[in-house]
């Protein structure tokens, strides 16, 4: 496996092409590239450089695994496929988006706009939001025919096969590709090393966005591979610890939410983000109200606040919520143990 960085100024930096091929390149071998980065003009450069360090050309591509439909992860899969005649794979869940098939992506802005009034969002914020991802449009690169995959799918590279392992939460369709041989996995934004990934506004496709992404972590937690690739940064040497500790980090921060409903009663997702994080700009303006419906969804699944129009409440003092009993207890144990064992 060979790694090639690229530049990434848009989102969350630092995007990694995961170079899969076999001992040398010959005429049975493949060569095949997990996630193609964001469609701009530098970033395909930083592509055909970091190929032609290892002795290959865009046009050389066999294939392209994608971990999800994110512009900075698959952006550039529709200029390869055109170059080089290479098979696009994705999860189902994420495939027509990468596609580009249009009742998918007009599903997704009616799907936006909606989300964006339910959480309380300022008509001229919600504009400036809608505008900025307007500007953006152009990142999710040429459309491309997608050949899609499901959880659980064997998927054969060269002398290896990997397992699609679907982790939604950050995205309706991401999936972590895991080689039994070397108990690695290649896990787009599942975990990252030095950001947690954005949960509810990334993907408002996501059905009760909290709960898939702790069943996620805790699916990751319980595969516990011996090194993690993520889409962003360098490798995690203990996949599971960070899984956990990002499990950890959600448990707290929905006890943050539980204290902003006490401080301030009656609260809108946006009202509870601006409590949370403050002014928000760029790409941010969708995540951090996101973030905020998210866990206050979590919180009404359990009964712990209701909700009256677009405003969420308490349902009992906030000395009397529980907040890890609202989160898996094997998940909640693993976490312990980490963070035990790391002092």
């Amino acid at each position: 496996m060979k790694r090639i960085r690229l530049t990434n100024t848009v989102f969350e930096g630092l995007n990694n092409v995961y170079v899969l091929d076999g001992s040398e390149k010959d005429e049975t071998g493949e060569l095949v590239l997990v996630d193609a980065g964001v469609a701009t003009s530098a970033v395909r450069d930083d592509l055909a450089a970091g190929l032609n360090e290892f002795g290959y050309a865009v046009g050389d591509v066999d294939r392209v695994l994608l971990t999800h439909w994110h512009y900075d992860h698959a952006g550039l899969a529709g200029a390869i496929q055109a170059e080089s005649g290479a098979t696009v794979h994705a999860h189902e869940a994420d495939a027509p988006l990468v596609s580009g098939d249009e009742d998918s992506l007009s599903e997704m802005r009616d799907l936006q706009a909606a989300a964006f009034r339910e959480w309380g969002m300022p008509d001229d914020t919600r504009e400036q939001l809608v505008a900025y991802m307007d500007d953006h449009a152009d990142l999710s690169g040429e459309p491309c025919d997608v050949t899609p995959f499901a959880d659980s799918d064997a998927v054969a590279v060269n002398d290896r096969t990997l397992e699609a392992v679907h982790l939604p939460g950050h995205a309706a369709g991401l999936t972590a590709f895991h080689d039994p041989a070397t108990d690695g996995a290649f896990v787009g934004d599942a975990i990252l090393p030095k950001y947690t990934p954005n949960v509810g506004g990334a993907d408002v496709r996501v059905e009760d966005p909290l709960a898939s992404y702790v069943d996620s972590l805790t699916r990751l937690i319980d595969l516990d591979p011996a090194v993690a690739w993520p889409g962003h940064r360098d490798r995690i040497d203990d996949p599971a610890g960070r899984a956990a500790t990002i499990l950890r980090h959600h448990v707290e921060r929905t006890e943050n939410v539980v204290d902003v409903l006490a401080d301030r009663g009656p609260s809108t997702p946006w009202e509870v983000s601006a409590a949370l994080f403050g002014d928000l700009h760029g790409i941010h303006v969708l995540h951090g109200p996101g973030e905020a419906f998210a866990h206050l969804e979590h919180l009404a699944s359990a009964g712990v606040v209701e909700r009256d129009d677009d405003a969420y409440a308490l349902t009992e003092p906030a000395d009397g919520v529980a907040v890890d009993a609202l989160f898996p207890e094997s998940g909640i144990d693993r976490v312990v143990e980490w963070e035990e064992s790391e002092t």
